[in-house]
C-alpha cells in the first residue's frame, strides 16, 4: 500500500470509545472514513455528522470494502466481527477485551495470521508515555513484584447506564482488568500460574448472575503476586478509588493521584499526575539513603489524544508491516487471566493456568 493512499476505514460502534476512534481517523490524513456502523443514530460530534451511519456491519463491510475495520461494539460481537473483517481482507482494530472467551480470542488471532493482516487491540495504556515510564521504572527494580491496582468508578446517570449496558456481557474485572493485568505482565514478563477472584452484586438493576464489584488475585511463575479491583455504580466509594502501586525488594514505584480527581472522569483513568519512586536501600544507621523521587508527568495526553496515538500506531502497523505477534499474544494472555478470575468468582475456586 503506497504511503500516499489513505487507509479506508469502517468504524463499527459509536459509544464513547467508537466516537473517539472515529475522531482520530477523521483528523489523521492517513485514514479515510468510508462509513460508520451503529444500530441507532446517536448524537455525534460535528466532525462526524457528515458520514453515513449503516445499521448492519456485515452489509456495510460487503458494500464499502474497507481496508481497515475498527470494531468498538459490545464485547460479545468483537470476535465474530473481527473474523468477518479478516475474511474480507481487512486489517482490524478492536477495542478491548478482544473477545469474551479465550477460545474466541485465539480464533481472532488465528484469522489475522491466516489472512496476513494486522490486528491491533485497544490497550490504550501502551501508548501513554507516563504508563510506559511506570513500567520502565518498575522493571529496573526487578522481581519478585507485588502489584496493587484498582479502578473503581462511582457512576450515575448516563455513565451508570453505560456501565449497566457493558455488564450485559462483561464484568468490571474483565472489561477494565485486561488493561492493568497487561501492565503487570509487561513488568514481570513471567507466566501467570494461578488466579483467584471474588465478586458481589450490589444492585438489583443488573442481571442476577452478574456482579458490579470484583477483585482478582494473580500468582506468577517468578513469585510475583498482584491484585486488581473494579467496581461500577452509584454505591461505589471514591475513597482510594485509584491505586496503581508496584513493590519489589528494592523499593516501589507508584502513581500519586490528584486528590481532587473524580472516578467518573474518563481522563482520570489514564492520567498519572505524579510517578513516585521509592528506594528501599538503607545506610549504616538503617535509615533510607535517599528520599522518594517524584517525577511530575506534565503535558500528559488526554483521552482523545491517546486515541489519536493509538490509531497512529495502527497506521504504522499497516504501512511499516510491524510484527504484532507479541502484541496479540499479550492480549490473549491478559484476557485469559481476567476470564479465569471471572470463573473463580462464579465457582468459588482458584483457577490454575
Amino acid at each position: 500500500m503506497s504511503q500516499e493512499k489513505p487507509i479506508r476505514v469502517l468504524v463499527a460502534g459509536l459509544g464513547n470509545m467508537g466516537r473517539s476512534h472515529a475522531l482520530a481517523y477523521h483528523n489523521n490524513p492517513g485514514f479515510e472514513i468510508v462509513g460508520l456502523v451503529n444500530r441507532s443514530t446517536p448524537a455525534l460530534e460535528p466532525e462526524l455528522r457528515g458520514y453515513t451511519i449503516h445499521p448492519d456491519f456485515a452489509t456495510a463491510l460487503a458494500e464499502l470494502k474497507p481496508d481497515l475495520c475498527s470494531i468498538n461494539t459490545y464485547s460479545d460481537s468483537h470476535a465474530d466481527y473481527a473474523i468477518a473483517a479478516f475474511e474480507a481482507g481487512c486489517h482490524v482494530f478492536v477495542e478491548k477485551p478482544l473477545a469474551t472467551t479465550v477460545a474466541d480470542a485465539e480464533r481472532v488471532v488465528a484469522a489475522a495470521e491466516k489472512a496476513g493482516r494486522k490486528l491491533v487491540i485497544g490497550y490504550i495504556l501502551r501508548h501513554h508515555p507516563s504508563w510506559m515510564k511506570l513500567i520502565e521504572e518498575a522493571r529496573k527494580l526487578g522481581p519478585p513484584y507485588v502489584f496493587r491496582m484498582n479502578l473503581n468508578q462511582q457512576s450515575s446517570g448516563p455513565t451508570w447506564a453505560t456501565h449497566k449496558s457493558l455488564m450485559r456481557t462483561t464484568s468490571p474485572i474483565v472489561d477494565c482488568g485486561v488493561h492493568y493485568v497487561d501492565v503487570m505482565c509487561q513488568i514481570t514478563d513471567a507466566r501467570a500460574i494461578e488466579v483467584r477472584g471474588m465478586g458481589l452484586r450490589l444492585s438489583d438493576e443488573i442481571a442476577a448472575d452478574m456482579y458490579n464489584y470484583g477483585q482478582l488475585q494473580v500468582l506468577f511463575e517468578d513469585g510475583s503476586v498482584g491484585w486488581y479491583e473494579a467496581g461500577w455504580g452509584p454505591m461505589i466509594s471514591e475513597t482510594a478509588f485509584f491505586v496503581k502501586d508496584v513493590m519489589s525488594p528494592k523499593g516501589a514505584v507508584s502513581i500519586v493521584m490528584d486528590p481532587n480527581a473524580k472516578s467518573d472522569d474518563i481522563d482520570t483513568h489514564t492520567k498519572t499526575s505524579v510517578i513516585r519512586l521509592h528506594t528501599a536501600e538503607t545506610g549504616p544507621d538503617a535509615k533510607f539513603i535517599r528520599p522518594d523521587q517524584d517525577m511530575r508527568m506534565t503535558g500528559e495526553p488526554g483521552h482523545q489524544a491517546l486515541c489519536d496515538l493509538e490509531q497512529a500506531f495502527m497506521l504504522r502497523a499497516i504501512r511499516e508491516d510491524l510484527n504484532l505477534d507479541r502484541h496479540m499474544a499479550d492480549a490473549v494472555a491478559s484476557l485469559r487471566i481476567c476470564l479465569a478470575a471471572d470463573e473463580s468468582v462464579r465457582t468459588g475456586q482458584p483457577v490454575r493456568l
